[in-house]
């Protein structure tokens, strides 16, 4: 029985969790944990002596292994290949290679080098670089292509390090207190530019007596007076502001350029003459306040004085200076206070002046911008029909449109969108490809030329398991018969005269997609049995402006008929038991679970991961307050309280019976643990079975380690397993 109410067929006016300047954070990665797991107890529960007994197993005994299919512990053996760095003549290509350690439940990485056409010629095809037990990463390739910077940590903190490619010799270049980013060569290859933050004494707020020799006080009071206090992923703000330095290539040390009380940041490109950074920033007064208004700046470096090349309302980022010096290529947008904006291709001669739009007609949001020599233009990355693409432009806008279209990122949690790539002088370009099979890997292309995929990291644990299949489907959306489009994969072995339960996974964000990509979580889904769907609603990106903006002010609302239209889909196809249907999703797709089970009793149970339940709370506690009152809402809370709460799940929770688990991170800004606690105790209020699953030390990015995704996919799988009726 379906009840549907008619307080979603209402005007609202909604818009949820994703930035207008940077794409919500951490909500690719992997999952874990010690999790407190509550049911209908009012303590945490906890096996008996009986259970834990009755589940050991002689210490000679190993655990079963699922060698045929995709298991939890494999999580562990994924590798992936992310940062890949191009030499200038196309010949070398370095690149990160990042693989789990089982044992510390950490990420290590390395940095490996391939020379394809030597390779093709009988030579060796994938050599380290620099391995271990430490971490290398952002290789940068100096301008002749016979050094390679890199970051590493192998000295105990964060520094640069450079790699001279003939002689097979590295060497450490700075002593730095704080963890480099954004590094760029100067053209004459004798200095790297780069940012770091720097520290600010704070003095005390008030002044305590002096304590006895000896004595031990509580630790002092800490008095907040910044607009941006704290960060998801990043905790309390440290006082200071990243700044842009230079440093010798043969080591020394480092130079400040910037200075101020703002965020300076990267990608750094130097002027021709080697004399001024170009770099973008908000210096505005009250930059916190407009969190998208940046601009492009050049700084002389010999003067340190500063320069706007931009000036209009709307962040200006990215800038790349092209191989002559003649022209700076960014991206931007005019901000109009919408949920979402399109970045667009903007292009200016190196002095600032006749600036001006390229790719006008492209009805995407591109990144990443990339100069070629020959031929001579800017590469691009763009998302299209949930999938992560190149494109190239002239400089008198003529684009050539899927140049690749098979990128995919470093997230292997969720099939989003990412990936990187660069590019040589000659316009070949090395990239991160992937499947819905397969987590990143290295190719190479160029235009006009077939991709070629160079390595295979996971071949060694893929070649041995069956995955689930995935399946494209179109179809239209009961509400206005827009077209929306969704992904199916299958449990492997799957027999088409079976019925198998359905489990719908929401993405977040909500201005983001999912696509054909490789998620382990979802695979883990499909390999306990269920038929997995996942798709992107109206609001999602990929799709153009007017789609994503359906959900401008007005979020949730007719997402729910496309969510409800792909699961009546799948339905038709005719293997899917109507009784045996599980819906979660996280942060907007939490929103989103949280909305369906006050909406419909369709499902046997849900699982709502790091949600909002009411905006008016969250947004007076998520981390970029300064950001959602405005871009989301129309205005303040207290301006709009009806608008707040009738867009919030919290309004729906009377309606509510289907068995709902809730799963946060302890140390969630983004969707405070706050909004979760809400939901759990209204619903215990209301007798409807629930849980609340804490995943300590996790941010909103709770797959930052390897466990914490193996836990949050088998705490998902447990409530799904106690509630399915095959079980009864």
């Amino acid at each position: 029985m379906t009840k549907r109410l008619d307080f979603l067929c209402l005007p609202f006016a909604v818009s949820l969790f994703a930035v207008p300047i940077l794409a919500v954070l951490a909500i690719f990665s992997v999952d874990t944990a010690a999790v407190a797991f509550c049911q209908d107890t009012d303590s945490v529960v906890k096996e008996s002596e009986d259970e834990k007994t009755a589940g050991e197993k002689p210490a000679d005994e190993k655990p079963a292994i699922d060698d045929a299919h995709f298991s939890p512990l494999d999580v562990f053996e994924l590798e992936i290949v992310r940062d890949t760095q191009i030499s200038p003549d196309g010949r070398r290509i370095a690149y990160v290679r990042q693989h789990f350690d089982i044992m510390t439940d950490q990420s290590r990485a390395g940095i490996w080098m391939v020379e394809p056409d030597d390779a093709a010629a009988g030579g060796e095809a994938n050599l380290p670089l620099l391995t271990g037990s430490s971490m290398y990463m952002s290789p940068t390739w100096s301008p002749d292509g016979k050094r390679l910077a890199y970051v590493t940590n192998a000295d105990g903190s964060s520094q640069i390090h450079c790699y001279w490619i003939d002689s097979k010799r590295s060497a450490s270049l700075t002593r730095l207190t704080e963890s480099p980013g954004s590094m760029s060569w100067s053209h004459d290859g004798k200095w790297i530019a780069f940012s770091m933050r720097v520290p600010k004494k704070k003095k005390p707020f008030a002044k305590m007596p002096s304590k006895p020799e000896g004595a031990k006080w509580a630790d002092p009071a800490e008095v907040i007076t910044k607009l941006r206090y704290r960060t998801d992923g990043g905790g309390y703000v440290k006082e200071g502001h990243s700044q842009l330095f230079i440093v010798s290539a043969a080591g020394g040390t480092p130079r400040q350029i910037t200075s101020g009380p703002f965020n300076h940041g990267g990608p750094i490109s130097w002027s021709p003459e080697n004399d001024r950074l170009i770099f973008s920033a908000n210096r505005h007064e009250d930059a916190d306040f407009q969190p998208s208004n940046s601009e492009i700046y050049s700084v002389d470096i010999a003067e340190r004085k500063i320069e706007a090349m931009t000036d209009r309302n709307g962040p200006d980022s990215g800038p790349v200076l092209s191989h002559d010096g003649k022209t700076i290529a960014y991206t931007g947008y005019d901000d109009q206070l919408l949920g979402f904006h399109a970045n667009k291709i903007y292009m200016m001669d190196a002095d600032g002046g006749n600036s001006r739009e390229v790719v006008g007609d492209l009805d995407r949001s591109i990144s990443g911008l990339q100069w070629s020599q020959n031929p001579k233009g800017v590469f691009f990355q763009y998302d299209d029909f949930g999938k992560t693409k190149i494109g190239f432009t002239d400089l008198a806008g003529k684009v050539t449109k899927d140049v690749a279209t098979d990128l995919v990122g470093s997230g292997i949690g969720r099939p989003y969108g990412g990936g990187s790539f660069s590019v040589s002088k000659n316009g070949t370009i090395a990239y991160t490809s992937g499947s819905t099979q397969r987590p990143p890997d290295l190719s190479r292309t160029s235009l006009g030329s077939k991709p070629e995929r160079i390595t295979e990291v996971n071949e060694d644990l893929f070649a041995f398991k069956t995955l689930g299949k995935v399946e494209e489907i179109r179809f239209k959306s009961s509400h206005d018969k827009i077209d929306l489009q969704g992904w199916i994969i299958y449990p492997p072995d799957f027999d088409k005269d079976k019925k198998y339960p359905l489990l719908l996974e929401i993405h977040g964000g909500p201005f983001a997609n999912y696509g054909s990509r490789f998620s382990a979580e979802c695979q883990l889904f499909a390999a306990a049995g269920h038929v997995v769907l996942y798709m992107n609603p109206r609001g999602s990106t990929s799709y153009g402006a007017e789609f994503a903006n359906l959900i401008h002010h007005n979020y949730p609302s007719n997402d729910y008929d496309d969510l409800m239209s792909g699961v009546d889909e799948v339905i038709k196809k005719g293997f899917i038991d109507e009784e045996r249907l599980f819906v979660t999703g996280g942060s907007g797709g939490g929103v989103l679970t949280a909305w369906i089970v006050g909406s419909t009793d369709r499902f046997r149970a849900a699982v709502v991961a790091k949600p909002v339940i009411n905006w008016y709370s969250f947004a007076l506690t998520a981390d970029m307050y300064n950001v959602f009152y405005k871009y989301w809402f129309p205005g303040f809370p207290w301006d709009h309280q009806e608008e707040y709460m009738k867009r919030s799940p919290i309004s729906l929770v009377g309606n509510v019976t289907t068995p709902t688990m809730l799963l946060t991170g302890t140390d969630d800004y983004r969707t405070p643990m706050s909004e979760t606690e809400q939901y759990y105790q209204a619903l215990k209020l209301r007798k409807v079975d629930t849980a609340l699953v804490r995943i300590p030390g996790a941010g909103h990015g709770i797959a930052s380690r390897p466990s914490r995704l193996i836990s949050k996919v088998v705490h998902i799988l447990k409530w799904f397993e106690m509630h399915d009726k095959s079980n009864e």
